[in-house]
């Protein structure tokens, strides 16, 4: 008798490829994913960026160039060698503990802080060294910000603190106040447009903050801690609104954030900072998965994997399946050599066509049927591969199958089975090998398919079968 089920070896992915952060519009699993032409000029491009305070700052900047550590230099180092390309439509995170340098950084991008050294571009436009008036017309027309206190003016109404970004670009007050009333109705604040701050929520403070932002209609958005203050069910909302305001309006985003499970939500790409610089910059897959270092390693390990990893992510190469047009003794003979009782079976192009089972595929042995057509079944369960396994969970309980991963076009990617979910979710380590993997338990002895097989042979039926299975697979 074959042995109840069979184990292989699957090896968890611990360098994903690089791609954009998908994100999920709120209650959705469905990705957003931002379309960046590479050859776009960068909305930010900075470069060799270094802070120092103090007396001397450019003292301090030549000692850390020479290697000196950051609490052997005169003053105090915020930032240090900071290098990094924003694209237009990207939401970048910006994260790390407090006294990271992130909150300096952000400061340097629309020039509330002058860098020591280094240079930041906005749209191919250097910012650094610009005198006020100029600085001022980039803040107008190219760069506004969300502070994490709201900022807003007490004495003025939700309405006049929406359009304040536009009064400051000269806007007359009709068209200010018709834009302004726009933007509130997209962050839900229709009907509290004649309120004063004192009346509203944090959480509806903040909506304000971010309606003047968006009304002031500029190209890129700093968000600094804007959504730390407020507590953890209204920041989730803002967080998700965020992401859909991000999809519909295509702002360019540098967020900064302490909490790591928020910069894996939001971000497109993520910069951990530690001590001035920054530590690793990559999609939330690489840093979750391939940690440069061990501090990034202890930064993420409590990370909400589930919210993060994709089926992409996790799946396993399909290793039983055939072709459509293969007969049945070829797929009963795969799930014997596989000791699986199931094959996935594929068309053209290896688009999924559905599943056939050991007992079903013997039935049409012993009867001499030369196609699978009588024992496919199309209701295999199948994801996407962007999907976080998250929403995988609950398709994965209901069947005894692997959950089949399909692109766009239906074509077969790869498998998860059960036990794979369970091992993503857990906090395992890159440097694992090999886990094992349980595959669909055969439910026919292997004897009595092997006989099956020897009973039904015919001089050329093998042979044509199997090439016939290799053309489908091709």
């Amino acid at each position: 008798m074959a042995p109840p089920w069979r184990i292989r070896r699957l090896r968890l992915p611990t360098r994903p490829s690089v791609r954009v952060r998908p994100h999920r519009s709120p209650g959705s699993s469905c990705p957003r994913t931002p379309e960046h032409n590479v050859t776009e000029i960068p909305a930010l491009d900075v470069q060799e960026l270094y802070k120092v305070f103090g007396r001397r700052p450019s003292e301090g900047v030549a000692a850390l160039k020479k290697g000196t550590t950051r609490d052997k230099i005169s003053g105090t180092a915020a930032v240090i060698d900071a290098s990094f390309t924003v694209n237009p439509g990207e939401i970048f995170v910006v994260m790390g503990l407090s006294g990271s340098g992130k909150s300096t950084l952000i400061r340097t991008l629309n020039g509330l802080l002058e860098p020591t050294e280094g240079t930041i571009k906005v749209f191919g436009e250097p910012i650094t060294g610009l005198d006020g008036k100029k600085l001022r017309d980039v803040r107008r027309r190219r760069i506004s910000m969300v502070f994490q206190h709201f900022a807003l003016f007490p004495h003025r109404t939700v309405l006049e603190n929406a359009a304040y970004g536009l009064e400051v670009q000269g806007v007359g007050a009709t068209e200010r106040h018709e834009r302004a009333r726009k933007v509130l109705g997209r962050v839900g604040l229709d009907g509290w447009a004649d309120s004063l701050p004192s009346e509203l929520s944090g959480g509806m403070q903040q909506r304000v903050g971010l309606a003047r932002a968006l009304a002031a209609d500029t190209d890129i958005l700093l968000m600094d801690e804007a959504f730390s203050a407020l507590d953890p069910l209204i920041r989730r909302e803002m967080q998700e609104q965020l992401v859909e305001l991000q999809r519909e309006l295509g702002k360019t985003i540098v967020f900064i954030t302490h909490d790591l499970n928020e910069a894996m939500f939001l971000g497109d790409r993520i910069a951990v900072m530690r001590d001035g610089r920054i530590a690793q910059l990559g999609t939330a897959e690489e840093i979750l998965t391939d940690p440069a270092d061990d501090y990034i390693a202890q930064f993420v390990q409590d990370v909400d994997r589930a919210r993060v990893l994709t089926a992409a992510n996790v799946m396993d190469a399909p290793r039983a399946l055939v072709g459509r047009s293969a007969g049945p003794r070829v797929a009963l003979r795969t799930m014997r050599d596989l000791h699986t009782s199931m094959v996935y079976v594929v068309g053209d192009g290896r688009r999924l066509e559905g599943v056939v089972h050991d007992r079903d595929v013997l039935r049409l042995v012993r009867r001499g049927d030369r196609t699978l057509d009588a024992a496919l079944r199309t209701d295999a369960p199948r994801v996407h591969p962007d999907v976080v396994i998250a929403d995988l969970l609950e398709s994965s309980v209901e069947t005894d199958l692997p959950l089949a991963v399909v692109d766009d076009a239906g074509r077969l990617l790869g498998a998860i089975p059960r036990v794979t979910l369970l091992a993503a979710l857990g906090n395992v380590p890159n440097t694992t090998g090999e886990l094992p993997v349980v595959e669909p338990p055969a439910t026919i002895s292997m004897e009595i398919i092997t006989q099956t097989l020897h009973d039904s042979m015919e001089p050329t039926s093998a042979p044509e079968s199997d090439a016939a299975s290799e053309r489908s697979l091709a």
